[in-house]
């Protein structure tokens, strides 16, 4: 089965410097259109607009953390089955297993090497399409 092809990924994170590191290495290492949303909320404002094929949640942020923002989103019928990756510094694997059980795909651990950020996210996605 060929993978269905990346192309637009929706980054939900609330540190500014990390978002725009993280939308230059996705951009331009990753040839992806990146869309930020600084909050859960607004990630829930825009997402349908956006339809992105890929969701990055951090998970500690101020208001709606990384799993109630995937709890939220999944109530959204047209993204209710985009594929979601956490970022997170906390990467115990009691608590990566904790992420996964939640239909994460993977978790990313932060710092993230932005050199290889792009190729990381394209491994998991990769991955995720040929186990389906």
């Amino acid at each position: 089965m060929t993978p269905t092809a990346l192309h637009k990924i929706l980054y939900v994170e609330d540190e500014i410097d990390i978002q725009a590191i993280a939308k230059l290495a996705l951009e331009n290492i990753g040839g992806f259109e990146v869309k930020i949303c600084s909050s859960g909320q607004e990630a829930l404002e825009k997402v349908e607009c956006f339809s992105p094929d890929l969701i990055i949640l951090d998970v500690m942020m101020p208001g709606m953390d990384g799993p109630k923002t995937m709890e939220e989103l999944r109530k959204i019928e047209a993204i209710s089955t985009t594929p979601v990756i956490f970022m997170t510094a906390k990467v115990q694997q009691t608590e990566v297993e904790s992420y996964k059980s939640l239909g994460a795909l993977n978790v990313i651990s932060k710092p993230f090497d932005p050199m290889t950020l792009a190729s990381t996210i394209k491994s998991i996605w990769d991955t995720h399409h040929e186990c389906t």
